[in-house]
């Protein structure tokens, strides 16, 4: 679902302090390739650390760091189910936002 046409939330003002600051969190967590290569993988399925790591050749360290951040900011959640932690997006808007960005790549000019 896109959001293009769609108004904001907050189009009759500016955001407040308390939100601007969590909007910042959010992107700055979004700034860093290896979440948005996780963000781009858990969008198609669930996956668990090991299938992250392996699908994205990280080390399940790291992508057990960033996903502790990923779900700190409510950008994915986990299901327990035995041993394992199945991880997917949080909800619709996080894979709005995503689609969003990715679509973006498209209008930008390839920097060298």
């Amino acid at each position: 679902m896109s959001m293009i046409g769609q108004t904001p939330p907050q189009s009759l003002g500016p955001l407040s302090i308390a939100d601007a600051e969590r909007l910042a969190e959010i992107m700055q967590a979004l700034a860093s390739p290896v979440r948005l290569r996780i963000l781009s993988v858990l969008r198609s399925r669930p996956n668990t650390v090991t299938e992250l790591s392996e699908q994205l050749h990280l080390g399940q360290t790291t992508v057990s760091n960033h996903l502790r951040l990923l779900r700190h900011l409510s950008l994915v959640t986990g299901s327990r189910d035995g041993r394992h932690v199945h991880y997917t997006l949080f909800d619709d808007h996080v894979t709005d936002l995503l689609d969003e960005a990715i679509g973006h790549l498209e209008h930008v000019p390839r920097g060298g």
